[in-house]
């Protein structure tokens, strides 16, 4: 009888050391993993900067979407609900039930304006995990991190044997503000955040074998390399006519030769401060692409170090956006070469002029916009064209 005991203890001894070790990967789920075809999928919607209730346009576009391509997650990006104190809790519900009745799992990060009615990141956190339930795989993964809700999701391979991706969702904060309480700018991912971001890289790369877990970063505001691949530097702040980064000055005249996707119809508003968080992904080698929302207009897709910088536009009809880029990007990721992915917008004109005409009843987007969107994006794929071959023929160098 004893020794039958000690085998007993003996085994689940065993056991409870295997389930520490795989629980003690960060970002461990049972859900994610690549479907039987080797893809994975992922809906990126930003910037639905709505109020209580929803308008029903916005609401019926993102619910024909996961019907339509039924994502693996959705990764919200920041800046999801501008509801006043008081209906928030409801906002967050509503935004949260669109999921849950597709039983689709998704996660989110804030943006700067998510917490500006009264109601803290950590109530509103609370709030995406009361009313998400099984379906929201938010965590905060080191409370004690600048911000809230800091977290990284791995995805399994398709037969659920190992680690074959990794997504990272950062709070980029809200505000910067001088000794004197001055605006200085937007925040940014901070050295805190960086340094978990990269000791979780080296946890999932030891747990894979020593092998790099390909990964893809999502926050809020856009990093600043975006104005050294985008935009001239200016030896002095000049106005209107420059951004202005803790020292340097850059013009806002773009240099859309480097744009390899999409358009850039606004200047970006990256963080005041540059914390090293890009340098961190160049180290690391891990991540493929960062994407941002905050810039509403901009779809575009630009590329430094190896590494990717998408802006994914808007997906809101309670603040501005535009015909031909408002909408959802869709990424998709292939289990056969997980270091490149595919990036498709699905946008609200296509919709309309195809089998969602229906959302022009609603009031908020009308067959005009649409066609409207469209003339754009053909236009907007003529210009930006015409703009790379006049500088590769030019000779011109950024």
């Amino acid at each position: 009888m004893k020794k039958f005991i000690a085998v007993l203890m003996s085994i689940v001894l065993v056991m409870s050391l295997g389930i520490t070790a795989f629980a003690a990967v960060p970002g461990d789920n049972d859900v994610l993993k690549f479907d039987e075809n080797g893809e994975f999928k992922i809906f990126n919607i930003c910037d639905i900067q709505d109020m209580y209730p929803l308008h029903k346009t916005t609401k019926a576009f993102i619910t024909d979407m996961l019907k339509i391509h039924q994502p693996d997650i959705v990764v919200l990006g920041g800046d999801n609900s501008v509801s006043t104190k008081e209906t928030k809790a409801d906002a967050i519900k509503e935004i949260c039930d669109i999921f849950v009745e597709n039983e689709t799992y998704f996660t989110f990060v804030f943006g700067n304006h998510d917490d500006e009615q009264g109601v803290s990141r950590e109530e509103l956190f609370a709030m995406y995990k009361q009313f998400g339930g099984e379906y929201c795989l938010a965590y905060d993964a080191v409370p004690e991190l600048t911000g809230v809700g800091t977290h990284n999701l791995t995805v399994k391979s398709s037969d659920g044997s190992r680690i074959a991706y990794n997504l990272y969702m950062f709070d980029s904060n809200t505000y910067v503000h001088d000794e004197n309480g001055e605006w200085l700018g937007y925040d940014a991912v901070h050295e805190d955040q960086i340094e978990w971001y990269k000791s979780t890289s080296a946890e999932v790369k030891s747990e894979n074998g020593g092998e790099t877990v390909y990964a893809m970063a999502f926050q809020h505001i856009i990093v600043q390399e975006i104005y050294d691949l985008m935009f001239y530097k200016s030896p002095i702040a000049l106005g209107e006519a420059t951004r202005n980064f803790d020292g340097q000055s850059y013009t806002i005249f773009p240099f859309v030769h480097n744009i390899k996707e999409g358009v850039l119809l606004e200047v970006p508003c990256p963080g005041y401060y540059n914390y090293g968080q890009f340098d961190a992904f160049v180290e690391m080698g891990d991540v493929v692409a960062t994407f941002s929302g905050h810039d509403h207009l901009n779809s575009f897709i630009v590329e430094k170090d190896g590494v990717d910088i998408v802006n994914t536009p808007g997906c809101s009809f309670e603040s501005y956006g535009d015909p031909a880029t408002r909408g959802i990007r869709m990424l998709t990721i292939n289990e056969a070469d997980t270091s490149v992915y595919k990036s498709e917008m699905l946008t609200v004109s296509e919709y309309v002029l195809g089998d969602g005409a229906y959302l022009t009843e609603f009031g908020d987007f009308s067959k005009l916009d649409a066609i409207l969107g469209a003339f754009e994006n053909v236009f907007f794929k003529l210009y930006f064209q015409i703009t790379d071959l006049i500088y590769i023929l030019s000779g011109i160098k950024m």
